[in-house]
């Protein structure tokens, strides 16, 4: 293989001289150099012609031409010679035909295009000379690459209804060479063609002949071409569904039950549910008609008739009959009796020919009073002596001196008393269209703020809950103390120095008295996230209003003649912490309970509400504690046995028997996809300060914690936002899609909204991850005139490819006279934040004392603790009771936090009362406590 050379600058005329001279010299030779360049007759066979080429950015391009035989080859471009300088050229040899081939490339610079102008494109072809002659290439075009920036025309959004045609026009930029087009859905390639509905005509449009639910989308048309890469504008392309009626229910019944009523029946728009802004249905959902019942009549009874002719047996009779009216259509029957009876001589009739009346001798007659009074002293004192019998068999059969399975002071004691209480209308609602339900009943409950006991005064009172003769209780029961916040301090144990200039430190045991004096804490801009109070002997119940959480210090917890000042808080600063496992996530508020030195003989119990949804086994949920810089240890896992604290999950919160004071906090890690979280969803609305025509609507996603709701309330208040809807619960599901929220069917005669904001979107790890952190979304609309004063719409809020929830928006927009919102809960002004002593718990302390006592110790019936615990529902986990002191203590404190809520007893009589109709005796189970116990405790 040759080199490529340059060689001298030879003009034309001697390039044709130079040649004439070549073929004089082969034709002398008798075959000569000819052999060498092919046999005689034969021109030039180009094997490469130069081909078009485009020029990108500055870099220029190579020209090349290849031919055999050829003595030289030249370039000409735009009918000029390219000068020999210009030429690279190399010659080989043909392994195979022994010819010698020829090879030449020249450069094109961009200077050199955009330097020419002419009729026609930049173009060259080359020429090559053989013995014989010369033969030309074909001609290769050069030209500039280019690719404007501006799209000829965007594609543009729209909506369309269910199976209706999307055209979306794409004009794309001028280029050269012409670019290319293709299509993106949601910044992925679509694959036109595939399943026949989407298509691509010749003019780059695309076309869906029938739309799916599954074609919405953000739409893109992308242009390429060998210089770069053009995306237009987005066109956003949203299927809806309109609503279809159900078919009808049946009739309902009358809602009389005598004379002229009415009857219903109703249908829903599901059949389908309006979808992504569809239309509702219209029409009515519900029919009336009128209805006619027969009414009942109640039997009323007839005359009596005449007496009967008095009979052998010194009687007579007479009837009545249910006659007047009878009973019909379902009346009730007559009461009383039909026949009567009654002696018809005064005590004159005889019998066996004897008059009754007959005067006995007064002898008999006192001889048998004797005989009578001595027989009912006998059996008075026979029944007396079979008591005293069983009663001293049964004690000595008993190993303990009270048995309060057979007592009915833990059974008949209890009892519950019902409310009826009218449901009223959410406070933060704006022309609430709820009217109040009269016949709700409800057991009273007061989940936020503190209420007396009812139930448990009347049960004081009751004879058969004084104490037994075995347990002695100390002193008169402690009132109920409250206490606001206060800064965390820990009081050693002994004399505690003056609070606020009291002396707690002998005050606060269980013959003290309370020397502090109600305080009531102001209306706050914010929640209090922190609760502190002093706790004694007597224990109490600790709580941050408003959030869920609660703390309760058993009685006994605290030894006696000591004080705490204990303190529970939600530390804000660890919303955004993220455990080390990325997989995990924050299901609960983080909670603080101090002090750090805190000693008590029995732990305590905290209550947490948390967002999980548990009702399948799609989550690992475990309790973890903060250590520090971030750093978090696992104390358990909700499913796996400990015995160094005891977790009771429910479906919204749960409770904790904690004994190390500290930093806590649930996080769940999801098995599967689908494994879920509660959202609460709220829409807001307040006027546009900047804009009088404005009103701006507000759609929040939280998790479903009462501190995270709490939270939006606080931030709406200072905005002076309403609540326009009530608040919805939604299941977020773990399968990585997406939260859309839009807003639909917005009066557009009345109401304007900026183009293609009608539809937001969180990603799915916002979401996912947001651990209290409310996400916002907000919609700015305008009225047209000042007149218009009603706003109504919808707001949606959906997974993809998950579940949905319509917030129906009716509202005034005209500004309101009073300014804010009052917290969403039912005691918007709660500030009591704890109670110490009695009043704190459901249980009276001498019934407490009496429980632990009888069931802390295993006896030959069975009825230990264990049992108390499965009668209970909270058998789990035995093994952490049976390594506390007083087992039966700890799991009534467990109860006590789990009924919180709850304003009667009912489920612990009934469990004692299951308790006393045991009569086989259970097994022995053994569990250990801990390495360093020498003996294991036996329960029977």
């Amino acid at each position: 293989m040759g080199q490529f050379s340059g060689g001298c600058s030879w003009s034309f005329p001697i390039l044709v001289l130079l040649g004439f001279q070549v073929a004089t010299a082969l034709a002398r030779g008798p075959r000569g150099e000819a052999l060498q360049h092919g046999q005689s007759g034969t021109l030039p066979r180009f094997l490469e012609e130069p081909v078009d080429a485009y020029i990108i950015k500055s870099n220029p391009i190579k020209l090349r031409c290849q031919a055999r035989p050829a003595l030289q080859i030249f370039f000409k471009c735009n009918g000029e010679w390219v000068h020999q300088s210009q030429h690279m050229s190399q010659e080989h040899t043909d392994v195979v035909t022994g010819l010698k081939i020829r090879e030449v490339m020249i450069n094109v610079s961009r200077q050199q295009v955009e330097d020419f102008h002419g009729p026609e494109d930049y173009w060259c072809l080359c020429v090559a000379w053989s013995h014989l002659g010369t033969s030309k290439s074909r001609k290769a075009s050069v030209r500039i690459a280019y690719l404007r920036k501006n799209f000829e025309q965007d594609p543009q959004g729209t909506e369309v209804p269910l199976n209706g045609m999307i055209v979306l026009h794409c004009r794309p930029p001028e280029g050269v060479p012409v670019a290319e087009v293709e299509w993106l859905k949601n910044e992925e390639p679509l694959n036109v063609g595939d399943d026949g509905v989407i298509s691509q005509r010749g003019d780059h449009d695309l076309i869906i002949s029938e739309a799916r639910l599954s074609d919405s989308g953000n739409y893109t048309c992308v242009a390429s071409n060998i210089v770069a890469k053009r995306r237009s504008a987005t066109a956003m392309i949203v299927v809806y569904v309109n609503g279809g009626w159900s078919s009808w229910t049946d009739w309902s019944a009358c809602n009389v039950r005598c004379g002229r009523g009415v009857q219903k029946r109703s249908r829903t728009c599901t059949n389908p549910a309006p979808l992504n802004g569809g239309a509702f249905c219209e029409g009515m959902s519900v029919q009336k008609s009128m209805c006619n019942t027969v009414c009942p009549v109640d039997g009323s009874w007839g005359e009596w008739s005449e007496w009967s002719v008095c009979s052998s047996d010194c009687d007579r009779q007479r009837s009545r009959e249910c006659t007047a009216p009878e009973p019909k259509h379902g009346g009730r029957l007559c009461d009383g009796v039909a026949l009567a009876a009654e002696n018809c001589t005064g005590g004159l009739c005889t019998q066996n020919r004897k008059l009754l009346h007959d005067a006995k001798p007064q002898g008999v007659e006192r001889t048998s009073d004797v005989a009578l009074y001595s027989g009912l002293a006998a059996g008075v004192v026979t029944v007396v002596l079979l008591i005293i019998a069983v009663t001293l068999y049964r004690r000595s059969q008993s190993e303990y001196g009270v048995d309060v399975i057979d007592s009915s002071a833990l059974t008949g004691g209890f009892q519950s008393f019902s409310f009826k209480t009218s449901r009223q209308a959410n406070p933060l609602l704006i022309n609430s269209s709820m009217q109040p339900d009269l016949t709700v009943s409800r057991t009273y409950t007061s989940p936020i703020c503190f209420q007396d006991s009812i139930d448990k005064e009347l049960m004081a009172e009751h004879s058969l809950l004084n104490p037994l003769p075995d347990l002695k209780t100390k002193g008169a029961t402690e009132r109920a103390e409250y206490h606001v916040m206060s800064h965390p301090q820990t009081f050693p144990r002994g004399l505690a120095p003056d609070y606020r200039g009291v002396a707690v430190g002998t005050t606060l045991g269980r013959r003290g008295k309370n020397l502090f004096t109600p305080r009531v804490f102001q209306t706050l801009s914010r929640p209090l996230h922190k609760a502190t109070a002093v706790f004694g002997h007597a224990g109490g119940r600790l709580v941050v209003p408003n959030t869920g959480i609660s703390l309760l210090v058993p009685h006994g917890g605290i030894a006696e003649d000591t004080t705490w000042e204990m303190y529970m808080s939600i530390n804000q600063e660890d919303s955004s912490t993220v455990p080390e496992d990325g997989a995990e996530i924050f299901l609960s508020p983080t909670v603080t309970y101090g002090p750090p030195g805190l000693d008590l003989s029995s732990p305590i119990a905290m209550t947490i509400a948390h967002c999980a949804e548990v009702a399948a086994d799609n989550w690992t949920i475990r309790l973890k504690r903060h250590i520090q810089d971030n750093k978090w240890e696992e104390v358990m896992s909700v499913d796996e046995e400990s015995t160094s604290c005891y977790c009771l999950l429910e479906a919204q919160r749960c409770h904790l028997l904690l004994e190390q004071p500290g930093r806590y906090a649930l996080v769940g890690e999801a098995l599967n996809q689908e494994a879920a979280k509660r959202l609460r969803l709220a829409v807001f609305g307040s006027p546009d300060p900047s804009n009088s025509l404005g009103f701006t609507l507000r759609v929040y996603s939280v998790d479903d914690t009462p501190y995270a709701f709490q939270e939006v309330v606080v931030g709406e208040r200072r905005r002076g936002g309403r609540l326009l809807e009530e608040p919805k619960i939604m299941l977020f599901k773990g399968n990585t899609f997406s939260l859309q929220v839009s807003i639909q069917d917005v009066p557009r005669l009345l109401w304007s909204i900026k183009p293609f904001t009608t539809c937001q979107e969180f990603s799915f790890s916002q979401v996912w991850a947001s651990n209290r952190c409310p996400l916002q979304c907000a919609f700015s609309l305008e009225r047209y005139s000042l007149s218009t004063s009603q706003l109504s719409c919808k707001i949606s809020v959906r997974q993809v490819t998950g579940e949905e929830q319509i917030l129906q928006i009716y509202t005034s927009v005209v500004e309101q006279n009073e300014k804010g919102v009052a917290p969403f809960f039912t005691q918007s002004d709660c500030t009591i934040t704890s109670q110490t002593g009695s009043k704190a718990f459901k249980i009276p302390p001498s019934i407490r004392q009496r429980i632990s006592a009888t069931f802390d110790t295993a006896n030959a019936n069975g009825k230990d603790w264990q049992l108390l615990a499965q009668k209970l529902h909270i058998d789990r986990n035995l093994g952490y009771f049976a390594c506390q002191e007083s087992p039966s203590s700890v799991i009534l404190s467990l109860w006590e936090a789990q009924h919180q809520d709850a304003g009667d007893l009912d489920s612990l009589a009934s469990a004692l009362e299951e308790i006393g109709k045991v009569q086989s005796p259970r097994e022995a189970a053994t569990f250990g406590c801990s390495k360093e116990d020498s003996e294991l405790t036996r329960l029977g």
